[in-house]
C-alpha cells in the first residue's frame, strides 16, 4: 500500500473551504485540464453513501471509476473510497483543520497499484508524481475560489 499526502494553508475560514467542496460542480472545477477525466455522475454531496462516477480516457481505452463516501464529519473530514476502478485499492481522506481564520487542507490517499509489488516498484513513483501535479492544481483552484 502506498501513501500520498498534500497540504496547503487556505486563507479562508474552514466553513468557506468546506462549502466550496460541497459545490455541485466541484469535480469539474478540481479536475486539471490536462487530465483525461470526464465526470459521469455525482450524487449525494459529501455525506456517507454519496457517489461519484468518472471516466478515465487514455486514447481508445476508457476506464470507469466509481467512488463512494464512507466517512463524514462536517467541517473536519470526508473520505471517498474506490468501489470500481483502475486501482486495487484507493482511499482518499480530505481533512479540514481550522487555524484561526485560515484552513489547513490536507489530502491523504492510500492506494494499491494492480500487479503486485513489481508494479508498486516501477509505477509507484510515477503515480505519486501525477498526484503531486494534480493536488498542486486542486489546492491552487481552492485558494482562487476561497481566498477572495
Amino acid at each position: 500500500m502506498r501513501k500520498f499526502q498534500y497540504s496547503s494553508i487556505i486563507k479562508a475560514p474552514v466553513k468557506v473551504v468546506w462549502e466550496f467542496h460541497e459545490r455541485q460542480d466541484i469535480l469539474e472545477l478540481l479536475t486539471p485540464p490536462w487530465q483525461p477525466v470526464k465526470v459521469i455522475a455525482r450524487q449525494g454531496g459529501l455525506n456517507i453513501g454519496a457517489t461519484s462516477e468518472f471516466l478515465l480516457m487514455f486514447g481508445l481505452i476508457h476506464i470507469s471509476w466509481l467512488a463512494r463516501h464512507t466517512e463524514y464529519e462536517q467541517y473536519k473530514i470526508f473520505t471517498d473510497e474506490q468501489i470500481r476502478g483502475p486501482m486495487d485499492s484507493w482511499i482518499h481522506r480530505h481533512y479540514f483543520e481550522a487555524k484561526g481564520l485560515e484552513t489547513k487542507l490536507t489530502d491523504i490517499i492510500e492506494y494499491r497499484i494492480p500487479g503486485g509489488w513489481l508494479s508498486e516498484i516501477f509505477l509507484g513513483w510515477w503515480v505519486n508524481s501525477r498526484l503531486q501535479e494534480m493536488f498542486r492544481y486542486r489546492h491552487e483552484v481552492t485558494k482562487k475560489y476561497c481566498e477572495t
